[in-house]
């Protein structure tokens, strides 16, 4: 599985669900250059929208009409499992910021879980839903999600083997966020940084725990 980070909370997945089969690329929450960053484009086969901030109008540079998932649900689509799962962007029940969808991705036996804009601790339940998690990818530069405190909680629920941390401020977005700095030293240095991606196989990420990837974005 080789992930790519292009900034805020978009990933590229790239996965082989089927020795044999073509990759499936799976990309997350993707955005509008507007924000001064530089979108993913080309072929791909699923994309994931967590909440009203990232919209189907950014989806037309996308090559192959991907399969587009922004509720909650269970979705397997070429040999990919993915779990939306309801959550929202504020502790007031989405009252302020409006619903969020929590997505995991299962594929190569690696459990992905990909936060979105979620703005509080988890519930009992949604751990459930969400099951083991082999990455998770969480934001940190945003105070008015989650807090450090907060991002600790919720790390210390899941207990996930890497965390890459996204939503941060980084070179030529123009968004006013906090970078990653305090998020890094409250986890000590990152195993891997500078990085564009991360290439993991599902017998190098089970014994993980809480290792810190930081990624460049791509």
């Amino acid at each position: 599985m080789h992930l790519s980070w292009y900034g805020e909370n978009c990933f590229k997945i790239q996965t082989k669900a089927k020795r044999g089969d073509n990759d499936t690329i799976i990309v997350t929450d993707p955005f509008n250059k507007k924000i001064g960053l530089r979108p993913p484009q080309g072929q791909t086969n699923i994309v994931t929208l967590s909440n009203i901030n990232y919209t189907k109008n950014d989806l037309k540079r996308f090559k192959g009409e991907p399969f587009t998932i922004d509720s909650a649900g269970e979705y397997s689509i070429k040999g990919v499992n993915i779990t939306g799962i309801e959550s929202f962007q504020d502790d007031k029940g989405g009252e302020l910021r409006g619903r969020n969808t929590i997505f995991t991705i299962e594929s190569e036996g690696i459990r992905v879980c990909h936060l979105g804009n979620i703005g509080h601790v988890l519930n009992e339940e949604q751990v459930d839903n969400i099951g083991e998690v082999d990455i998770l990818l969480i934001p940190v530069g945003r105070e008015d999600l989650l807090t450090l405190k907060q991002i600790k909680e919720i790390i210390g629920q899941l207990e996930p083997g890497i965390i890459i941390p996204m939503n941060y401020k980084v070179k030529g977005l123009k968004d006013k966020i906090n970078g990653c700095q305090d998020f890094c030293k409250e986890f000590g240095s990152a195993r891997q940084q500078g990085e564009t991606k991360l290439v993991i196989k599902e017998k190098n990420v089970k014994d993980l725990e809480n290792n810190l990837v930081v990624l460049k974005v791509s």
